[in-house]
C-alpha cells in the first residue's frame, strides 16, 4: 500500500515500482489539493495497480484495505508537506502527519501480528514493513557547516517539521513497543516532474512562462540539498529491499543549492532579466541551511544518486515546458488565491 501515491514523491514512485518490480500496487490517497490523478494517468489501467480514494486516518477503510488486499508492504508518503501552509494553519498537519501515521500505523500491527490478542508478543508475519518517508527539515537547521546524519538530535523549527518529527517518533515507538517491522527514510529537498507548483522549482517555472515576478524569501540565500525524484525513489526501494530492520536512513543527493541561485538559473533559461525577482518579506522560522550525510545509505545498502543538478534540473524545465496543459489544469482558483495571500 502507498499512501499519497497521487501527490508528487508517490505518483513518481507508484510509476518508478510499476517498471521496476512485479509489486501489486494499491494507492490510498484523498486527492487533496496537491493529489492529482492526471499524475497517474497513463498507468491508470495496469494489471497491477489499484487506486483507492481514501483518507489514513479512517481506520475502518484501513481495516478493510488489508484484509481485502492481504498488504505486506506500507510506503507511507500521505503528508501535508508545505511549510507555508502550515504556518497558516497548523492542526491541518498535525491531524494528516501525525494522527494518519498512527492509525496506519496500529492498522499494520494489527494486520501482521501472528497473535493479533497477544498485547506483548512481537511476532509479525515474514516480509512485512512499515517505511515512514521523512524528510530532513524535521533535524532543524544547520550552520555554515556540517551535515545531518541519522543520529543528529531532532530540532524542528516549523509546525509541518514537529508534524513529520512526531509521526517519525510514533514509527520508532511501534518498533520499540510493538516490534513493528519499520525503517524511516529522511531525504532532502526532492524536484522534478509532476511537483505542485507552490514549491520552488515548479513555482519559479511557472511564473518565468507567464511573464511574472519571482518571489524571493529573505535574501534568497537558503541553502538546500536537492534530490531528483527519481534518485529518491531508487532509494526507498533500495532501503524496502536491504534496509535493517528499526534503522533511519538519510537520502541526500549531494547538491547544495541556495535558492538564489536555483532562481537566476530559471531566469537564464528562459531568457529573463534579474529584473523579474521580487524580494519578499521572509517566512517566520525559515531555517537557513540543510546538508545531508548520506553515508549510511551508500555504504551499507549500496544506493548513490545518479543524477547531477545540471542533468536534473534541465530535463526538470523541460518537462514543465512540454507538459503544459498539466501546469495549468493543477492552477485552479483555489490555487490563485493560496498564492496571493502568500506573496501579494
Amino acid at each position: 500500500m502507498i499512501t499519497g501515491g497521487a501527490g508528487f514523491i508517490g505518483s513518481n514512485f507508484v510509476k518508478y515500482m510499476l517498471e521496476n518490480s512485479d509489486a501489486v500496487l494499491i494507492n490510498l490517497d484523498l486527492l487533496t489539493y496537491a493529489g492529482n490523478l492526471e499524475n497517474l494517468k497513463d498507468i491508470s489501467a495496469h494489471k497491477n495497480y489499484r487506486f483507492i480514494k481514501g483518507n489514513i486516518c479512517d481506520t475502518v477503510l484501513l481495516e478493510t484495505i488489508f484484509t481485502d488486499y492481504n498488504i505486506d508492504t506500507v510506503v507511507n508518503f500521505a503528508a501535508e508537506s508545505h511549510v507555508d501552509r502550515s504556518i497558516t494553519h497548523p492542526e491541518i498537519f498535525l491531524q494528516t502527519n501525525v494522527s494518519g501515521a498512527q492509525a496506519l500505523l496500529e492498522a499494520a500491527k494489527k494486520a501482521w501480528k501472528t497473535d493479533p490478542n497477544d498485547k506483548y508478543s512481537h511476532v509479525y508475519k515474514d516480509g512485512v514493513k512499515f517505511l515512514q518517508v521523512s524528510t530532513d527539515e524535521v533535524y532543524g537547521a544547520l550552520g555554515k557547516t556540517g551535515m545531518f546524519t541519522e543520529i543528529t538530535p531532532l530540532s524542528p523549527n516549523s509546525p509541518y517539521s514537529a508534524s513529520k518529527a512526531s509521526a517519525d517518533l510514533f514509527v520508532r515507538s511501534y518498533h520499540e513497543t510493538f516490534g513493528l517491522p519499520i525503517n524511516i527514510t529522511r531525504c532532502s529537498n526532492n524536484y522534478g516532474p509532476y511537483q505542485f507548483p507552490e514549491k520552488l522549482i515548479p513555482l519559479m517555472i511557472n511564473n518565468c512562462k507567464a511573464d511574472k515576478k519571482l518571489p524571493v524569501y529573505g535574501d534568497g540565500m537558503q541553502i538546500r540539498d536537492w534530490l531528483h525524484v527519481k534518485d529518491h525513489c531508487s532509494a526507498i526501494c533500495t532501503v524496502l529491499r536491504d534496509g535493517k530492520n528499526g534503522e533511519v536512513y538519510n537520502i541526500g543527493g549531494s547538491n547544495e543549492k541556495a535558492n538564489i541561485e536555483i532562481v537566476k538559473l530559471i531566469l537564464q533559461t528562459f531568457g529573463k532579466p534579474e529584473t523579474f525577482i521580487q524580494y519578499v518579506k521572509d517566512r517566520p522560522g525559515h531555517d537557513r541551511r540543510y546538508a545531508i550525510d548520506n553515508t549510511k545509505i551508500t555504504t551499507n545498502l549500496g544506493w548513490s544518486p545518479e543524477y547531477t543538478f545540471e542533468q536534473g534540473i534541465a530535463e526538470t524545465i523541460d518537462w514543465y515546458i512540454h507538459n503544459e496543459s498539466w501546469l495549468q489544469n493543477v492552477i485552479s482558483g483555489s490555487y490563485a488565491d493560496y498564492y496571493a495571500a502568500m506573496y501579494n
